[in-house]
C-alpha cells in the first residue's frame, strides 16, 4: 500500500476564508503574468503597453484633469480617520479601508458631538436600513461648530439637490 507524503486536500475557496470572495463578480487571482503575444515583424522595443487604470488626456501645458465643479466640500481627518464631502458624495477612511457613497445612496447623514472628549461622530445612513459611522479626534471642540457648518453647507448643496431631481 502507498501513502503520500502530505495533504490530499484542495485549499478551501469562499467567502469564509476570503472576506473579499465575491463569486461570479471575482476570479482567483493567478500568480502568472500576462504575456504580450509575439509577433515576428514587432520588435520588443516597439511593443508599448499602456498602464492599467484610468487614461489621462495630455495636453502642451501637461496633464488635464476633471474639473471640479464649484461648491463646498467638507474634509475632516485624523491620524486614523478621514471623510470627504463633496460633489460626487461622501467618502469614508479609515486605515486602509475606504467606503463611497454617491448622493443618491445616502438617506440621511447624521452627526453627533460627545458631551466629553473630542471625537466627533458622523455617519452615514442608507435607505437600506444599512449605517456606517465614523469618528474623527478633533484638535480641540471648537471645531465640532466649524465642522459642522461646513457639512450642513455640502448637505445643503448637494442632497438637496439629488433629491428634488428624483422628484
Amino acid at each position: 500500500m502507498e501513502q503520500r507524503i502530505g495533504s490530499s486536500s484542495q485549499p478551501l475557496e469562499g467567502a469564509g476564508f476570503d472576506p473579499a470572495y465575491i463569486p461570479g463578480l471575482t476570479s482567483p487571482v493567478s500568480g502568472e503574468a500576462e504575456s504580450v503575444p509575439e509577433d515576428p515583424e514587432v520588435t520588443p522595443e516597439e511593443v508599448v503597453e499602456e498602464p492599467a487604470g484610468e487614461a489621462v488626456e495630455e495636453s502642451a501645458e501637461g496633464p488635464v484633469e476633471e474639473e471640479a465643479p464649484e461648491g463646498p466640500v467638507f474634509e475632516a481627518s485624523d491620524r486614523r480617520a478621514k471623510i470627504v464631502a463633496d460633489h460626487r458624495g461622501v467618502r469614508l477612511f479609515l486605515d486602509d479601508q475606504a467606503c463611497e457613497f454617491r448622493w443618491d445612496e445616502i438617506g440621511a447623514v447624521e452627526t453627533e458631538s460627545p458631551r466629553f472628549g473630542k471625537r466627533f461622530t458622523i455617519t452615514v445612513h442608507t435607505p437600506d436600513r444599512r449605517w456606517y459611522p465614523i469618528e474623527i479626534e478633533a484638535k480641540s471642540r471648537s471645531s465640532f461648530e466649524e465642522w459642522d457648518g461646513q457639512l450642513d453647507a455640502v448637505m445643503d448643496k448637494y442632497f438637496e439637490e439629488e433629491a428634488e431631481d428624483t422628484d
